[in-house]
């Protein structure tokens, strides 16, 4: 998981934390701050992507490390768009894919949803189910954080579990078979 969503999940558990140690107000306060601070880091980091645009190959280095270009995602300041870091995304993860005999085609993109299909022997093979799903999520939230929905069809449900059932018991179990002599069953004469 990238530092840029690790900080901000203790960022929300330390506001949880506030919350119930010194009340809705205090954490409220706290709030504030960390909006303040952020809006502060965030026209810092605008001022910064407008110096480096002037240096050619600046940008794109800075873009292609994962920490730098998901703050510039935070900040909307990232100069691709989703499309294009998803496009990106599943162009790297293609390699991973063509050692299952398979591929992955993107389907849509919107602001906060990415639908995928997954084709070739990937397609309905459920050994490689996990795998595969993690790989693609993996890749897609690297490149846009943003997105909060991935689908990926073609990916085949989970097997069931082997079900293992009990024989149906039989009519006479327990009971004295009417094809033999009760007094067969009662000497313990093998049927």
């Amino acid at each position: 998981m990238p530092a840029v969503e690790v900080t901000g999940e203790r960022v929300e558990q330390l506001l949880t934390e506030l919350t119930e140690a010194a009340g809705p107000v205090a954490a409220g306060l706290a709030e504030e701050l960390v909006r303040a601070l952020v809006e502060l880091y965030g026209t810092g980091l605008a001022r910064v992507v407008e110096v480096v645009a002037e240096q050619p190959g600046l940008l794109t280095r800075i873009t292609g490390d994962p920490l730098l270009a998901a703050l510039l995602v935070l900040h909307d300041l990232h100069p691709a768009s989703t499309e294009l870091r998803v496009r990106q995304a599943v162009e790297r993860i293609r390699p991973f894919l063509g050692r299952h005999a398979g591929d992955v085609e993107l389907v849509e993109v919107t602001d906060t949803a990415v639908r995928l299909r997954l084709t070739g022997s990937c397609e309905g093979c459920p050994s490689s189910q996990e795998t595969v799903r993690n790989a693609i999520e993996s890749a897609v939230t690297s490149a846009a954080p943003e997105i909060e929905t991935i689908t990926v069809a073609g990916v085949a449900a989970q097997p069931p579990l082997l079900q293992i059932e009990t024989a149906p018991r039989h009519p006479y179990a327990g009971a004295a078979c009417p094809a033999e002599p009760a007094a067969a069953q009662a000497e313990g004469v093998p049927r």
